[in-house]
């Protein structure tokens, strides 16, 4: 006799929103704030927000200026980021926005105050637009160069991490096999 296993022996998953390890509690009550904004409206922005918030610090990747400019469709629009908004100083004149984010680095801050622009927390948008209306979702990329030095220590057996070197001449790390 044969055992029905549960859904064909597949590995059943969890699809739900798992609980953030972070010990920040403003984070936490950011957490709190849209899992109660997402049961009670029906907008799919809150969602979106309670699950980027969710994760894990690595995998909220930074949004600099630039980029905000660039993807922005409407500066008009609160611009939204879970991650934190850093500065560019390749990009000359930043516009006058209002941009809503987890974290924001100092000259970032200035530069879009100085412009005319606002900066606001997650617990002022939820007042300002608890639905997500006339809101910009943005994210930074997802592929950065960082990533290149995660994973096993470089020089560990089927390691493919870089290692982080002063410098990328032939005398620096290149004998030993090293990227």
């Amino acid at each position: 006799m044969a055992i029905d296993l549960y859904k064909q022996g597949r590995i059943v998953r969890r699809s739900v929103v798992r609980q953030s390890k972070t010990t920040n509690v403003y984070h936490k009550l950011l957490i709190k704030l849209y899992k109660f904004l997402s049961r009670r409206t029906d907008s799919k922005f809150n969602k979106t927000i309670l699950k980027r918030l969710s994760t894990s610090k690595l995998n909220r990747f930074p949004l600099s200026l630039s980029r905000i400019v660039r993807n922005a469709s409407d500066l008009n629009k609160i611009i939204v980021s879970t991650a934190t908004v850093t500065n560019d100083e390749r990009l000359l004149e930043v516009p006058k926005m209002t941009v809503c984010a987890f974290k924001f680095t100092e000259t970032a801050r200035k530069r879009i105050l100085a412009a005319g622009g606002n900066v606001l927390t997650f617990d002022q948008l939820a007042l300002k637009a608890p639905t997500g209306t006339n809101c910009h979702l943005l994210r930074g990329p997802k592929e950065r160069e960082a990533y290149r030095h995660f994973g096993k220590a470089p020089g560990q057996k089927g390691s493919h991490s870089a290692p982080y070197v002063r410098s990328e001449g032939r005398k620096f790390e290149r004998a030993c096999g090293l990227k």
